[in-house]
């Protein structure tokens, strides 16, 4: 095995009561890919910024290899001082670093390197922030919630950049695809200690459930053989009176055992205030456009959302899905076209603007409006104590300033106000930013089972897949497209291809001449054709085996990367295996759509 670049090793610290770090382990080698999970407050932050050497461990050991080069991506970064993007980006430079390599990762990032820093969005700032770490390839790249902020094509390319990147690289994130992807290791932090399995996040879930299970039998165990002990003590035959006081020694340990045991972090409860049944239309929108100055961001857009639905607004940064679901819900007013909204509805909002919260403003003043210390909840009254227990905030937070939170905590916040004003439209803007898994997984369920009409703006590919029904998503120009599913099933029914494909599948120069006739011939039948031809009848009846078998191939080179020790055993091989997998699945959506088109004719011929 190699020597490790980073280790930690018997962490502590501390900021008052309950150790927020108690024995805390990190270790990270060249090639590394570690996911570092745990519940938002649980640490994960504090561990990375100790062993990026921000914050010094009031016991433990601290190592990293002399020689090695590490870079760490804040969550706030500090741009002062700096006249530009790109002088920020270029000072994480080394001398014998390459600048062009700064100007490639801003160009992907969406930045020219002219932005001043007073002018950056904090999503632009934390690009930026992303560009200046990830510039001068470090040996060990430390990473804090980089997917945060980024849309849909970023994240992805980002996936693919940091898969092909020699530097250890130690991750947190939220977003489960993303880990799922970049990850070949798994770091847990859970009440202040870190367990690791030597696998990608993939196989983390399973693996915690069965570890939190087997910690709940010894525990119950232990608790019986306290009570065998107590009750040796009370009517047990008296021994020599050195033997007795050793097991009452014994007990008294068990005992501080027993209660010293921290369980696992509870589960937020989350419910949404129920109100009256909405009409069966909720929103329909006909021809509907939408132009700034000469940018058209909406045109001839037209849905129809019914009570029940779940649709989700997918698409890069700037592409204009909060100008379209501002439109749908009649915050803002189409240039043509017309939007009418159903009877009785009672719209919650989360946006993104979380800034707008006054930050002085107290938790319990903040959920009650100020309107004294009762909520309303479903009909039913509530303390407003007892109701943030249910979004694991404590009752002495209840007077806590809302600054004092972190940005795990502020979301829970923001999604206890809108889930207690009664709504039978769920209107949510980004909602997975800065919460921990456990949380997302209940607002994936809540999302899910909501009896009335939800409608959601994420670039969360595994949320999406779990909750909406239908997915809306650009197609250029200003034309927007509803496809059947989650964000899964878009893909397959573009042809595989991401969303800022879309324009390069279409240049002619793109495509391959033969394959473009066969598909013409295929969409566009002479009306005269009564049955398929020999050919196409022949490609329908054979491509289901082709794609069987490049499935399959799929499957053995993923479980060939999935190997924690492959990358270290054979560096070039990992590389030539992943460029092979790329082409296999490039392969695969090209079968499926082809097969998709002649399904579609022979249904339409027969029909």
């Amino acid at each position: 095995m190699a020597p490790p670049l980073l280790n930690l090793d018997g962490i502590r610290l501390t900021f008052g009561g309950t150790p927020l770090l108690d024995g805390a382990e990190l270790t990270a080698s060249a090639g590394d890919k570690i996911a570092l999970v745990g519940r938002n407050g649980s640490g994960k932050s504090t561990l990375l910024k100790i062993a990026a050497g921000l914050i010094e461990p009031q016991d433990g050991e601290v190592f990293r290899q002399p020689s090695a080069t590490v870079r760490y991506l804040p969550q706030i970064p500090d741009m002062d001082g700096f006249a530009n993007v790109r002088a920020y980006v270029e000072a994480g430079l080394g001398p014998a670093d390459d600048p062009y390599r700064a100007t490639y990762l801003m160009e992907h990032l969406g930045l020219s390197g002219e932005e001043r820093p007073d002018d950056l969005s904090g999503g632009e700032a934390r690009r930026a922030a992303l560009a200046r770490a990830m510039a001068p390839e470090p040996d060990i790249l430390l990473l804090d919630e980089p997917t945060n902020h980024l849309d849909l094509q970023v994240i992805e390319w980002l996936e693919e950049e940091l898969s092909r990147t020699s530097s250890a690289l130690v991750v947190i994130s939220h977003d489960r695809r993303f880990l799922e992807r970049v990850s070949r290791a798994t770091v847990w932090l859970d009440r202040g200690q870190t367990r690791r399995l030597d696998k990608g996040f993939g196989h983390f879930e399973e693996w915690r459930d069965q570890v939190l299970e087997e910690e709940e039998r010894e525990q119950h165990k232990l608790g019986r053989q306290i009570v065998r002990e107590e009750h040796w003590l009370r009517y047990g035959v008296t021994a020599r009176r050195k033997r007795n006081m050793r097991r009452l020694g014994e007990l008294q340990t068990m005992r501080q055992r027993f209660r010293g045991h921290r369980g696992a972090e509870g589960t937020a409860t989350m419910v949404a205030s129920d109100a009256t049944e909405s009409g069966k239309l909720v929103i329909e929108a006909k021809n509907i456009e939408k132009s700034f100055g000469d940018l058209t961001v909406v045109k001839g857009f037209s849905t129809r959302i019914q009570r029940g639905d779940r649709v989700g607004l997918v698409g890069p940064n700037g592409a204009g899905k909060t100008t379209l679901l501002k439109m749908l819900t009649g915050e803002l007013q189409p240039d043509a076209g017309t939007v009418r909204l159903g009877t009785n509805l009672e719209i919650a909002t989360l946006d993104q603007k979380r800034e707008a919260v006054d930050p002085h403003e107290t938790l319990a003043h903040y959920l009650t409006d100020g309107r004294g210390e009762n909520l309303v909840i479903n009909g039913e009254q509530r303390h407003v104590v007892s109701y943030m227990k249910d979004f694991l905030f404590k009752p002495e937070q209840a007077r806590t300033p809302i600054r004092e939170l972190s940005g795990g905590e502020r979301a829970r916040l923001l999604l206890a106000r809108v889930l207690a004003r009664p709504a039978n439209l769920l209107v949510l803007d980004e909602p997975t930013n800065d919460l921990d898994m456990e949380t997302l997984e209940l607002l994936q369920e809540l999302v899910a089972g909501f009896a009335g009409t939800v409608i959601l703006v994420s670039h969360d590919r595994d949320f999406l897949d779990r909750t909406v029904t239908s997915v809306i998503a650009p197609d250029g120009a200003g034309r927007w497209i509803e496809y059947a599913g989650g964000y899964s099933d878009m893909l397959a029914q573009r042809g595989g291809t991401r969303l800022d494909d879309r324009k390069a599948r279409t240049k002619p120069e793109n495509v391959n001449a033969a394959a473009a006739t066969d598909r013409a011939e295929v969409a566009q039948p002479k009306g005269s054709a009564k049955k398929l031809s020999f050919k196409q009848k022949f490609a329908l009846e054979s491509l289901p085996k082709k794609i069987e078998a490049v499935t399959a191939s799929i499957s053995r080179l993923e479980n060939n990367i999935a190997d924690p020790a492959y990358y270290e055993r054979d560096p070039a091989s990992f590389q030539k295996t992943i460029a092979a997998l790329d082409r296999e699945r490039a392969t695969l959506a090209a079968l499926e759509e082809e097969w998709l088109e002649l399904e579609m004719l022979r249904e339409e011929m027969e029909g």
